[in-house]
């Protein structure tokens, strides 16, 4: 597959990384020929100069046969302009644009084929925004993901000390939860992948990723560490789109307070927000926090657009005795330096947006992808099409099924269907197949097994 990306920044550098590994014939354009030297001479991958939106710069990364356009520029108007043009001139079949104004994303019939032909809108405030309100919603979890409309979620878990489980072997669970079904898809020890069986123990701090119907998440939760209250104050520092965005998609259940520097925008957003309390002030101002009873947080999300603020400002509300503090880092090397510590969860948005991008560009029929551990990993939803003798994993069992290495099978959406994966569970055609990959190297092989053999036609 031949695919453009425009904009060599954090997204689109770090997207270019992801598919350079998995052999994808990748033309990567910007203006800043020193940052794209620095990739070229990382990854293996083809680098063009220049302005990425007009038609000559276009056609010399090779847009005249390109299968797929992702422009994830710094600027939105570049962004449309671009799949525009490829759109206008080069047919090219699938165009994806990252778009941040609300002012465009408001009025939906703007992007479709009669007015600006983008095949998939990529808004990485949104995709934030929900990503941190998933994990307000289940206190103590890593990360939340959604699967079949959100009927299937996988949360990952620090096992502490006191949980139920830990200590015992996986074979257990059931035991303790009679009535909930679930499967363990991974374990993480020390940095190290783990195929959980039956007779694997939990250790304390294993970083375990499991699998359950939406209803039975928190239940699961509770067996891997201490029962968490739910969360009823949230302070948001940072009044930005996704500070606002995130008071006021959560405002309606939490008590809500926004931290925002600027008078001005602070001023706006008291006006824009219903019940949230807006403070014009500094995050990370001690006496503020104090004022503001910062020991009482239940949970303190730092989400301005400097790294730096929100690791101090974190840091400073974890110390004044918040329950857990979440900060948004851009920095990679940041996010793996600080999560774990006294910052209970990093969260980085290119990341966030590079899961967003990769469904759409997986060969086998997958409706969604969720990069994980910074990209090492993977969480991958298929769809099973053909018959027993086309298929590989149609009317087969999932112990039939020769899954790669490090592969395993969680859970199966049929209908309106929970399944949750054992050895004798059946996998029909249409069936939507969860998958967990401890190793990323393996989506090849998984998009050939779920590939339909030619007599399916």
């Amino acid at each position: 597959m031949k695919i453009i990306i425009l904009g060599a920044g954090q997204v689109g550098g770090t997207l270019a990384e992801h598919l350079a590994e998995e052999a994808f014939d990748i033309t990567l354009v910007d203006s800043d020929g020193v940052r794209l030297a620095e990739l070229r001479d990382r990854l293996d991958i083809q680098t063009i100069t220049g302005w990425a939106s007009h038609p000559d710069i276009l056609r010399q990364a090779g847009a005249d046969d390109a299968d797929l356009l992702v422009a994830v520029t710094s600027s939105d108007e570049v962004n449309i302009v671009a799949c525009q043009v490829c759109y206008s001139l080069f047919r090219t079949p699938v165009k994806i644009a990252r778009v941040r104004a609300e002012s465009y994303l408001s009025r939906g019939s703007l992007f479709s084929q009669e007015h600006m032909p983008i095949d998939v809108l990529i808004n990485p405030e949104k995709v934030v925004t929900d990503h941190i309100r998933q994990l307000l919603e289940h206190p103590g979890a890593l990360q939340v993901l959604d699967f079949a409309d959100g009927r299937v979620q996988l949360v990952a878990v620090r096992a502490y000390y006191g949980g139920p489980l830990v200590g015992q072997e996986l074979r257990f669970l059931r035991e303790h939860m009679p009535d909930v079904d679930t499967r363990v898809a991974a374990i993480f020890r020390r940095g190290r992948a783990i195929t959980p069986g039956g007779d694997t123990v939990i250790e304390a701090d294993d970083e375990v990723f499991f699998l359950a119907a939406s209803e039975h998440i928190n239940t699961v939760m509770s067996e891997m560490r201490r029962i968490e209250k739910p969360y009823k104050r949230i302070t948001i520092a940072g009044g930005g789109n996704i500070g606002r965005r995130l008071a006021g998609a959560i405002e309606s259940k939490f008590s809500v307070k926004v931290l925002e520097y600027e008078r001005a925008r602070a001023q706006v957003l008291a006006e824009e927000l219903n019940e949230s309390v807006v403070l014009w002030g500094d995050a990370t101002n001690r006496e503020l926090l104090l004022e503001e009873n910062i020991e009482h947080t239940d949970a303190f999300c730092s989400v301005t657009n400097d790294d730096e603020v929100n690791i101090m400002s974190a840091l400073l509300a974890k110390r004044l005795g918040v329950r857990q503090v979440i900060a948004l880092i851009s920095k990679p090397a940041y996010v793996d330096l600080v999560q774990g510590g006294d910052i209970d969860i990093a969260i980085s948005p290119q990341q966030a947006t590079v899961s967003e991008l990769l469904t759409h560009v997986r060969r086998a029929d997958v409706t969604r992808v969720h990069s994980l551990r910074r990209g090492a990993a993977e969480a991958m939803e298929a769809v099973a099409h053909g018959d027993s003798r086309s298929s590989k994993v149609v009317g087969r069992m999932i112990s039939e099924i020769d899954l790669p290495s490090g592969v395993s099978i969680g859970a199966i959406v049929r209908g309106d269907e929970v399944l949750i994966a054992h050895d004798d569970t059946l996998v029909q055609t249409d069936d939507h197949v969860i998958m967990f990959l401890a190793d990323k190297g393996q989506v090849a092989a998984v998009e050939r097994l779920f590939q339909v053999s030619l007599t399916f036609f």
